[in-house]
């Protein structure tokens, strides 16, 4: 890489980190990007309301390879002293968006400057860590015929600058799920003249471990409590109402769905016996992401090429990432570069990205974009 491109990348990367934005808030942030690529390459900007891609055209008869990466920010303060730090309170860079788009910018500037000998189109999607930016952006593969897609994610544990790489699935299917439950109050002292939920969301929760596996050889299901809200402060009122709210993943969807199910037919079972009305209602919904083996053979080849480490990781990881979307439309692979074993983890107070990771990210695309099959 380029080191003007590679200073470029950075600088954009730390005023990225300065101005955060919340998934589905990124109007700053994309206009930013625009406007970096606007300035400094000549690529040909596609701007789709919510999302925007850049595009390298090298021919009507040559392969259309695109590469993505996410720019939304977390809704938690910076919590360490960084000359680039936040400047918005509640909302910091610690997942390495900013560092995904800095690569995928820079990775534009070696494309613009160099040419190619296939399309490039570079991806830059909102709204990654609530799980509904892929699903806007999935038109781009239809609309561009896209044959390969890839991308890649920062990761803590895995040595610096190293490439991890799996195939099959690579992080399991996720969503959020309510459980409602309304019956009708009392006074504490006559509970029976109400319809309290609490037993009832009680026996749910005692039955989870009945329909999950957490044994990752078994095929993992898991089913996360993250909050019960039942009633009212109130001493004197029988609560009448309660909310159960459980992430519930797996590593297949087919999985997922069946737990879903399992879940729904028991609070329904719950509430008709303690003569509640029940509801159910979903959020951060994430497909499974499959890597194809054909893409993820690739990576291996561009990293062991250009002498990077390779890993060859061993199972999926738990948390889920919406770029599954894309690899059920058309072949692709998802892949990791280390921040080191010992860097802090990503959605902590102490995590930063490294900005050396954004070179290893451009010369792995880089390596990508100049094969031929």
């Amino acid at each position: 890489m380029e080191s003007r491109n590679f200073e470029l990348a950075k600088h954009l990367r730390h005023e990225l980190h300065q101005h955060p934005e919340l998934s589905n808030e990124e109007v700053w942030t994309k206009q930013h990007l625009i406007n970096f690529l606007k300035t400094n390459t000549k690529l040909e900007i596609i701007d789709k309301g919510t999302w925007f891609y850049a595009a390298y055209r090298a021919g009507e008869d040559k392969k259309n390879l695109a590469f993505r990466a996410d720019y939304d920010a977390l809704p938690m303060d910076e919590g360490i002293n960084l000359p680039h730090g936040s400047q918005f309170a509640g909302k910091a860079h610690k997942c390495g968006h900013d560092g995904h788009v800095a690569t995928l910018a820079g990775f534009a500037l070696e494309i613009d400057q160099n040419g190619a000998d296939q399309n490039i189109f570079f991806l830059f999607q909102p709204a990654e860590e609530t799980g509904d930016g892929a699903i806007q952006c999935i038109d781009l593969i239809k609309e561009e015929r896209i044959d390969e897609i890839f991308g890649y994610h920062n990761m803590s544990g895995l040595p610096f600058k190293s490439v991890g790489v799996i195939d099959g699935t690579a992080h399991c299917a996720s969503k959020g799920m309510t459980i409602s439950m309304e019956g009708s109050p009392a006074h504490a002292s006559q509970p029976e003249d109400g319809r309290n939920p609490s037993l009832a969301i009680a026996n749910v929760i005692s039955a989870i471990s009945d329909f999950t596996s957490p044994d990752k050889n078994k095929g993992l299901i898991l089913c996360t409590v993250v909050q019960v809200a039942i009633g009212e402060r109130a001493f004197g009122l029988s609560a009448s109402k309660g909310d159960l709210l459980l992430t519930i993943r797996a590593l297949y969807e087919d999985e997922m769905d069946r737990l879903q199910k399992n879940l729904e037919d028991l609070a329904k079972a719950q509430a008709e016996e303690f003569g509640l009305n029940v509801s159910f209602s979903y959020n951060d919904e994430f497909p499974e992401t499959v890597n194809h083996k054909e893409s993820t053979d690739k990576i291996r080849q561009v990293a062991e090429a250009k002498g990077m480490q390779l890993l060859e990781l061993t199972e999926a990881f738990r948390a889920s990432e919406d770029y599954g979307h894309y690899t059920k439309l058309t072949k692709g692979s998802y892949c990791y570069i280390g921040n080191g074993e010992n860097h802090p983890q990503v959605h902590t107070y102490e995590y930063d990205f490294r900005d050396e990771l954004i070179e290893i990210g451009v010369e792995l695309f880089k390596g990508l974009a100049e094969m031929q099959s």
